[in-house]
Order: structure tokens, then sequence, then C-alpha cells
């Protein structure tokens, strides 16, 4: 993470996706960053890393009220970067929060053919069109785009897919998108370049590789 983009959505630097346990985090943070805090984990009996969160047989907590379920929870990573946009819906006020992406300016039909021509692993799209509620972005309005399905959470790598949707928008739909001018990718990311390589897709996949290790 660059410092100048630490933020309350990234204040340390730590990888997009992790798989670590809160006390994990907790000594990870308190060696790379000196903090010497009196740190004592306990830890767990019967846990299985290699499971999925559904496979666990623990109740569900979502982490915000727009995460409400496993699913939204697994494509956050791949569609949380569209809240750099002003003018693009993340789900944000319908039933599938960050499973849904779109505008008015969208062609669904052809935005998800684009997406699933890049055979991109472990990950499906749909056409979908979908009226967010008031209050959020393309409030009331009808958004074409995409439902997003993760078929493998194994192989599927969610950053680079979530920059390849947001590629392709930015391909055929550049005069119509509005991106945020206070930075928030930048923020998002702890990047201060990705923003420019969506736009010119210069060495985007490297940086993919970068942040999510």
């Amino acid at each position: 993470m660059e410092d100048d983009y630490a933020s309350f959505v990234g204040l340390m630097d730590l990888a997009m996706i992790h798989g670590m346990t809160f006390g994990e985090i907790a000594e990870y943070f308190n060696e790379e960053f000196d903090l010497e805090a009196d740190l004592s984990v306990v830890q767990m009996k019967n846990y299985d890393r290699s499971k999925k969160y559904s496979e666990l047989e623990l109740p569900f907590v979502m982490p915000s009220p727009n995460m409400p379920t496993t699913e939204s929870v697994d494509v956050y990573p791949v569609t949380g970067y569209f809240e750099t946009f002003e003018n693009i819906s993340e789900g944000r006020g319908t039933a599938k929060p960050f499973q849904l992406i779109g505008a008015e300016f969208i062609d669904s039909t052809q935005y998800a053919k684009d997406l699933n021509e890049l055979n991109l692993p472990g990950v499906k799209f749909r056409p979908a069109a979908f009226t967010p509620a008031p209050g959020q972005k393309v409030e009331e309005e009808l958004a074409e785009g995409v439902e997003v399905y993760v078929t493998n959470t194994d192989n599927y790598d969610p950053v680079y897919t979530g920059l390849s949707m947001i590629k392709v928008i930015n391909d055929n739909y550049s005069d119509n998108i509005e991106w945020r001018d206070d930075e928030w990718l930048a923020q998002l990311t702890g990047k201060s370049y990705i923003e420019e390589d969506l736009k010119n897709w210069r060495r985007s996949r490297e940086h993919c590789r970068e942040m999510a290790a």
C-alpha cells in the first residue's frame, strides 16, 4: 500500500484476499508493524482452513448490511471496485448487492457476452436488469448489466476479474462513465496507478497479481 492512499477502507498493508483468521491478522499486524502489543491468540479447535465458510456449519453474520449472503461476500472483491463510479450501480439497494452491476447506458446482453468471451476462470456472467432503491446510485432507474456467478472459488481471480469488468465498460462506454474525483479507486486498492492502468490496460495483469499476493 502506498502511504498516501491509506484510508478507512484500508489502513495497513494487507493483501486484498488473504484467508487469515482475526487472530492471525492480529499477530501479523503486531509483528509486521512493530506494535509490541501484549497479544495472546487462543487457537480454535476443529478448524479446517481448506473448507469454505459455508462448509463450516457456522451461522453467517453479515460483515456489512450490503453483504447479506456468502455469495455477496464471494463477489465483493470482484465488484467492490465499481464504487469508484458515480453512475454505475454495484447492486446496492437490491436483493443482491455486489452480485449485480449495471447502468442505464449499458447493453446487458453485449456486456455479458464480452465478459464470458474472456474465459475468466471460476466465474460466469448473465445479462441482468434491475432498479436500485431510492437513496442509491442510479436510484429508481432501470439499470442494465450483469449478474456475477462465482462457479469455482478455488481457481477464480477476484482482483483480475473485477478490473477486467471495468476495462470492458471503459472500452465500450468511456464517454458515458463518470469516475469519482476523489481517487477512490486508489484508496480501494492502495495503489495510485490502477485507474491509469485500466484506461490503458498497461501492465494490469502484473499489478493485479501484486495486489492479490
